[in-house]
């Protein structure tokens, strides 16, 4: 398939925002075949170069999140770098920037710039809490915004402190509804009127999103939804459970048929025909004694006995993986989860991009690329730049 076949070719995204949110929603456009052109300071560029594990002074996740997009460096703090990146917007169909609200204004770029000049444009903002309301000029971090917005309420055990899973699922999350937001924005540019907008994007609304029925529940029931440990509340039974190997595995057993077919495969008939538990609500009120019965059967097993039994019974079930687990695991191979890229002349593998479009699937064509690297034929191609303009640039340090 050649890259032509994409949902989003011919679309040019300028990536003005660093760290996470605003680059994993240019990720996801590159992989569907956007032209993204990534705009850093000149330097070290983006401070996700320097994150986590680092090899040959990059990021190994740089590799990843970088993945099909054309680096290019540029001073936005000084006025001939605004200048350079205000061309690069007029050229562009979509800008994305995560900078904290009121930034744009600041150095000339807001959206009101381009209202008449370049009315096509979708212009994607991405903040901790939104650009307006009262917290709009609070920095957004995740971890903050995972707080603000009803998350971490429900995540850990009862009576201890909120978890936080070991991931920027705020950021994630964010810059998966700001990829949304933008091919909405674009296919209702594509209707008569051919307008862009502004897509408003905030991690903590992002988050509030996931929230399912918490909001309908407290206000038609009173009900504030807790944290519940490994289970969930109000669905029995659903839990993770220890076996005689010291492994975890996950049991789905709270259909009123699975839970019949769940209590026979561990030699509970008795349970399995009892009408106290036949129903999810009669499950929920003799939660401990299912849960106690199931953590029982389990721990006399090792995980791979446990899971051949509840997969004979066709209850639904599985393993807690890592990513070792993964990476060896035959279903994640034949979905072909993994891409192997080249890096200084090495094999990385990186993870897939999902959704699967069965016609015009993503894919990655380069890794992520060093600081700068497309500067020439970026400026070159799209601003007519010579050799001298590039060199003064440079000598500038604008670039």
């Amino acid at each position: 398939m050649s890259h032509q076949d994409k949902p989003l070719t011919g679309i040019r995204v300028l990536e003005l925002g660093q760290l996470l949110a605003g680059p994993f929603a240019g990720t996801l456009l590159g992989y569907y075949g956007a032209e993204v052109i990534k705009v850093e300071p000149p330097g070290k560029g983006d401070p996700i170069r320097q994150w986590r594990e680092v090899k040959d002074g990059t990021s190994l996740w740089w590799r990843s999140l970088g993945r099909n997009k054309k680096c290019v460096t540029l001073d936005l703090k000084s006025e001939k770098g605004r200048d350079i990146v205000k061309s690069l917007i007029l050229k562009s169909d979509v800008v994305i920037e995560n900078f904290r609200p009121g930034t744009m204004e600041k150095w000339g770029l807001g959206p009101e710039v381009f209202e008449e000049i370049h009315p096509e444009l979708v212009y994607t903002r991405i903040s901790g809490y939104g650009q307006t309301g009262p917290l709009a000029q609070k920095p957004g971090f995740a971890s903050v915004c995972e707080g603000f917005s009803g998350f971490r309420a429900v995540n850990g055990f009862p009576g201890e402190a909120p978890v936080r899973p070991n991931l920027s699922m705020g950021d994630s999350l964010a810059g998966l509804h700001a990829a949304f937001g933008i091919v909405l924005a674009l296919m209702q540019r594509n209707k008569a009127e051919g307008l862009g907008q502004v897509v408003d994007v905030a991690l903590y609304e992002s988050m509030y999103n996931m929230m399912e029925a918490i909001v309908p529940e407290y206000d038609g029931a009173g009900v504030v939804r807790k944290p519940s440990g490994t289970t969930v509340t109000g669905i029995v039974p659903t839990n993770t459970y220890r076996c005689g190997d010291g492994k975890y595995i996950v049991v789905g057993g709270n259909g009123d048929s699975i839970f019949i077919r769940l209590m026979n495969a561990i030699g509970r008939e008795d349970l399995a025909t009892d009408s106290r538990v036949a129903t999810n609500q009669g499950r929920v009120e003799h939660e401990q004694e299912i849960d106690e019965i199931l953590s029982s059967w389990t721990g006399q097993l090792s995980s791979k006995e446990a899971l051949a039994v509840l997969d004979e019974a066709r209850v639904p079930s599985g393993p807690i993986f890592n990513v070792e687990d993964m990476m060896e695991d035959e279903h994640y191979q034949a979905r072909r989860m993994f891409e192997t890229v080249d890096v200084n002349g090495k094999p990385l593998k990186i993870p897939a991009i999902v959704p699967k479009l069965v016609n015009t699937p993503g894919e990655t064509l380069w890794p992520g690329p060093e600081v700068g690297e497309f500067n020439d034929e970026v400026y070159r191609a799209l601003l007519d730049m010579s050799e001298q303009d590039l060199s003064d640039l440079r000598r500038e340090k604008i670039i």
